[in-house]
């Protein structure tokens, strides 16, 4: 199979699909985090609330691995097509994301990677980029001029879904994005490490994911519009 560069899968990928986002309303927005419970929320794959390691004070949902133990989390309900915005402080050499597009009962999905991308190692892998803050991890990396405040600061993530076609935001800025029914987005897959995963990307619906991957994360202000 010929490798596509990045400006090519880029460029196809921009080509075949319609930028839906729309700045400054915020009509129709719900919170999914209500800054001072867990409500709406749950352990993915189970139907309890999650591990000792995320916890929520002063308006922020934390992963704190110091804590106790904790798995990755979900929101209760679905969503289809949306307009998720998430504000996120990383720690230093940290790892996290969010997920969507999630398969049945696991927490396999497209991933909006949150990073330290100067000091995690998983930031340095892949290719071209693809696993540093604001990609689709593993298949699409975002641009390496991106506005990223960095670790230890509060940034703001948006992921717009609208059918088949998707945009990742980083700070108001729009930095990728891809119809995943494309030939170009096919072709990311099985250059990827989800290449034998079977329905990857597929799910017309599905929950809204936080990841816990064994580092301090906080997360606040984490609201979604239907589209």
């Amino acid at each position: 199979m010929k490798r596509l560069t990045y400006c090519t899968l880029l460029a196809v990928l921009i080509i075949n699909g319609t930028s839906y986002a729309q700045d400054g309303s915020n009509k129709g927005e719900e919170s999914l985090f209500d800054g001072k419970t867990l409500n709406g929320w749950r352990a993915a794959g189970k139907d309890t609330l999650p591990g000792a390691a995320w916890s929520v004070a002063d308006g922020e949902l934390t992963f704190d691995p110091a804590k106790g133990h904790g798995g990755d989390i979900v929101t209760t309900a679905s969503f289809t097509s949306f307009d998720l915005s998430v504000d996120f402080k990383v720690s230093v050499g940290g790892n996290s994301g969010i997920k969507y597009f999630l398969l049945p009962n696991t927490s396999l999905g497209c991933e909006y990677q949150i990073i330290d991308d100067s000091k995690h190692p998983d930031a340095k892998l892949g290719k071209d980029g693809n696993r540093t803050t604001a990609s689709v991890y593993d298949l699409i990396p975002a641009p390496k001029d991106k506005p990223y405040k960095g670790a230890e600061v509060w940034n703001t993530a948006r992921i717009v879904v609208k059918g088949d076609h998707v945009e990742h935001w980083l700070n108001g800025t729009k930095l990728v994005e891809y119809d995943r029914n494309s030939d170009a987005f096919h072709q990311a897959i099985a250059a990827s490490k989800f290449k034998d995963t079977k329905g990857f990307s597929t799910p017309l619906s599905s929950p809204i994911l936080l990841q816990a991957h064994g580092d301090l994360i906080h997360f606040r202000n984490i609201k979604i519009k239907q589209l």
